[in-house]
């Protein structure tokens, strides 16, 4: 205000120079001027505040409409489906694996507890539910803090929206610049139009970044806390708010204080927000910030399982399939029977190794200190661990500080090949009382394969020693000979072709030329004779020359159209090598054609999968599509009789055919090779191979409900050893598994189909006897056979075979050349008590082929036992 009093200062307005006295004096005079001038100056300064703003306004315009071409269409967002982790699971709903690239669990907006979204709400949005995609409010908030802090350390303050956030994540990149800016708040503020709240927030809290390979917030609680959104506290969902802005920097272990920090300022918001009451914030703030491991009890270990139901997925339904679609597939896995599978094939794996011998240790003259960086070996199970010997009786040390010894049988072992010394590092296993095992990672392999013989489920499955070890399922990718596992089908196709079980083959030497000048001569696995034998025995004591024979009789074509029935060896040439299990297979395939045998010839496809959930739980898969009208959960009991649900698999043979190669290889366990299962005293049958100088050895059997495979052998061919055969290596693992399996379970027999006759014959010569006769077994008959009347043997080969001092002895047939046995002791190669289970050799016989001709491979191809 001016002055009245006589000063000598002067004053200038607009340029006009005034001293305090002149200014008092014209004061009244000029009062009007200066109004005036005023007047100019202020409406001077609106008009350029209104240019000023109508430029800006102008300049918005330009600018919003400059980037807002070309945004990305938002509009998919309310159809959007994120990438949701697949999850596997075992038959009895547990847990089996997961699959992601981005570890998410999809939850809708309305399974999410309000703890969990107010949460999220006050530490992110406060005014989420009042903006139209952009707070301005925060955003003027944020500039001026951020005025106030240049030049400091202080971090910018941001002022994005969840709306914001969703826009980014979504639509754009995370290049930190204005125009990404400008752009996420044009795309939110559409968003914001177009989706409701509640639809933005959902995807907002299932699409972050959490930290901990978690994406959205249930990942997140899974993982942090063991929990799900509805168990979390109110602490627990604070720190999980505190987490969208920096994952790492708020680790709960690595920066606890700066973790605990975020989570205290998140509840103060929370509280601010007034979505918890005081009292709740200080007891939150009390509480100490504690994660938990992700629970692994309900999970099941089966990795080559899981690993194959990753595989067949992808086949069928595409990579995305599996990591995106958030699927639910329920297998057929039987938690049970998969650890006794893995545990009799570890087991039977090892004790071969055992029989072969200590390879020494795994470092030698190794000290305390270069011990603790020996690192795990590959191929160590769970329970192993690394240990150092002290002296040469066995005194350990293992890496975590243990001490004790290991066992006297382990240390008379390693004696045998290389004794244990001071300094060695060996595998151990902790039993009792301080007393160690010693170990060793065996080298061979093999594959364990429990099927459903009814449906085709495949039940329980193990590819080889330890999935990390290796990926390699020899169960279902390995394709290995099956040798004289494959006979059975050779069989069956006699029997189809009117055989029986009683029909007499000849079991002497065969030659064969199978291309011009070279003759095949195949072996039996002990190089001795049975003469004419009947044909079950040829199953029972696994004869090549009977299977040859047969083979050669019947055809080779018939043989293959078989096999190709049962789907057990895929593009099967007639060569007859191929009778004796040369043609490769797989134990998945081998195992489902010897599950059609137990079901009575029924067409099954051996199935991993039952049933295929989306996210959405609509179920768009089912193994099991037989009509069922009267089925369901929602289906009222009221004592109606059991749904009638018709049998749709098809026939791959002649039900009572099939069941007399089921009491066949029943026989297999109560006299043949696989004997040593009879001791179990239940309804057991099944059939032994081994391939040529012992490389593969099989035993695939079953019970009436259960039928399991067994492989063994070497990546890398190469022979067992001496003795090893499916006997000795793969009947061990299959008695193992059945034993434990069936343990509580009644004594059933095999079913027998409708009009089968039962007559008590000799096994060794196949001939009716009496029901008392206690050397007999029952045998199995179609309606209109009974056992052989005659004595004709069956000969595939010509008569010159036997020299011609002999032809009288044959007799033509129009089913081929048969062999009179019963003649005198000067026309007969064989003695007419021939004993079958008491080989014997044959008189010699003229040789059918010059001495230059070739003869390679002597001891034949495929099955030898």
């Amino acid at each position: 205000m001016l002055s009245y009093e006589n000063r000598k200062e002067k004053y200038q307005f607009f340029g006009l120079a005034y001293s305090p006295l002149s200014l008092h004096l014209s004061y009244g005079i000029n009062n009007k001027m200066f109004k005036n001038i005023l007047g100019k100056f202020i409406l001077w300064c609106v008009s350029l505040a209104l240019l000023g703003l109508l430029f800006a306004v102008i300049l918005i315009i330009g600018v919003f409409h400059h980037y807002s071409q070309g945004l990305p269409d938002h509009t998919f967002l309310k159809d959007y489906e994120p990438p949701v982790v697949t999850r596997v699971h075992a038959g009895d709903g547990r847990l089996l694996a997961e699959f992601a690239q981005e570890q998410r669990i999809y939850v809708p907006i309305e399974e999410i507890p309000d703890l969990v979204k107010n949460a999220f709400i006050a530490a992110e949005d406060k005014n989420f539910y009042k903006h139209s995609g952009i707070d301005f409010k925060a955003v003027m908030r944020a500039v001026l803090i951020n005025l106030k802090n240049y030049g400091s350390e202080k971090r910018m303050v941001g002022a994005s929206t969840i709306s914001q956030q969703v826009a980014k994540n979504f639509l754009l990149t995370n290049e930190q610049s204005f125009e990404r800016k400008i752009r996420e708040a044009l795309i939110a503020y559409r968003m914001d139009k177009a989706l409701s709240k509640d639809r933005i927030l959902e995807l907002y809290l299932n699409e972050i970044f959490l930290g901990n390979r978690s994406y959205g917030v249930g990942a997140a609680g899974l993982n942090y806390f063991n929990k799900p959104l509805d168990k979390l506290t109110i602490s627990e969902a604070a720190y999980l708010a505190a987490l969208p802005k920096a994952p790492n920097n708020y680790h709960p272990v690595r920066h606890y204080d700066k973790a605990l920090t975020r989570r205290n300022w998140v509840l103060d918001r929370m509280e601010e927000e007034s979505f918890i009451i005081k009292g709740e914030a200080a007891l939150a703030k009390a509480t100490p910030l504690q994660t938990r491991k992700r629970s692994t009890q309900h999970i099941v270990e089966a990795s080559y399982f899981s690993e194959e139901i990753r595989r067949k997925m992808i086949e069928s339904y595409g990579e995305d399939s599996i990591y995106k679609q958030g699927l639910s597939i329920r297998t057929s896995l039987d938690p049970l029977y998969q650890d006794l599978a893995m545990e009799a094939l570890r087991n039977g794996l090892q004790a071969y190794d055992r029989r072969h011998g200590w390879k020494g240790a795994l470092r030698k003259n190794s000290d305390a200190t270069d011990f603790l960086n020996v690192p795990i070996q590959k191929g160590m199970l769970d329970h192993w661990e690394l240990a150092l010997v002290k002296n040469k009786s066995g005194k350990i040390e293992t890496q975590d500080g243990g001490k004790g010894e290991i066992r006297s049988d382990d240390i008379e072992w390693a004696k045998a090949t290389s004794p244990l010394k001071s300094g060695d590092v060996v595998i151990v296993e902790s039993l009792e009382h301080n007393i160690y095992a010693l170990h060793q990672v065996p080298k061979i392999q093999g594959a364990i394969i429990v099927m459903d013989p009814h449906t085709g489920r495949v039940l329980a499955m193990q590819g080889g020693w330890t999935f990390d070890n290796s990926e390699y399922n020899r169960a279902t990718q390995a394709y290995r000979q099956p040798g004289s596992a494959f006979k059975p089908f050779v069989y069956l196709a006699a029997l189809e072709e009117g055989l029986t079980p009683s029909t007499r083959i000849l079991d002497a030497p065969f030659e064969y030329e199978d291309r011009p000048g070279h003759i095949w001569s195949p072996k039996n696995y002990a190089n001795n004779y049975y003469g004419p034998t009947p044909l079950r025995v040829g199953i029972e004591k696994s004869k090549n020359l009977m299977t040859v024979r047969l083979a050669h009789y019947i055809g080779m074509e018939k043989v293959v159209e078989t096999a190709t029935r049962f789907g057990v060896t895929p593009d099967l040439k007639p060569h007859l090598a191929n009778s004796l299990g040369s043609a490769e297979s797989t134990l998945l395939k081998m195992t489902s054609g010897y599950a059609m045998f137990v079901n009575g010839g029924k067409k099954i496809a051996p199935t991993f999968i039952d049933r295929i959930q989306n996210r959405y739980g609509e179920t768009i898969f089912q193994h099991d599509n037989r009509p069922c009208s009267a089925c369901g959960g929602l289906t009222q009991w009221n004592f109606q009789p059991v749904p009638d649900i018709p049998d749709q698999r098809p026939p791959v043979s002649n039900p009572q055919n099939v069941y007399q190669i089921v009491s066949i290889l029943e026989g297999v366990v109560e006299r043949g090779t696989a004997r040593r299962l009879a001791s179990l005293n239940r309804p057991l049958a099944g059939k032994t191979g081994t391939t040529n100088e012992s490389r593969d050895a099989w035993f695939i059997g079953f019970s009436p409900d259960l039928v399991v495979g067994v492989y063994t052998g070497f990546d890398q061919p190469a022979t067992l050893g001496k003795k090893e055969t499916g006997s000795s290596l793969a009947v061990p693992i299959f008695k193992s598994f059945m034993e434990e399996a069936l343990k509580d379970t009644p004594a059933t027999p095999f079913r027998v189909p409708e009009g089968m006759r039962q007559i008590r014959v000799n096994p060794k010569t196949g001939q009716r006897v009496s029901p008392l006769d206690e050397n007999g077994i029952w045998e199995a008959f179609i309606p209109g056979t009974n056992p052989e009347s005659s004595a004709f043997i069956i000969d595939g080969n010509t008569a010159q075979s036997y020299g011609t001092p002999y032809l009288e002895d044959y007799i033509e047939s129009q089913n081929g050349e048969v062999f009179e046995p019963y003649g005198n002791e000067r026309t007969s190669p064989y003695a007419p008590s021939y004993e079958p289970y008491a080989p014997q050799q044959p008189l010699p016989t003229k040789r059918l082929y010059p001495k230059e001709t070739e003869r390679n491979n002597p001891t034949g191809t495929g099955g030898l036992y």
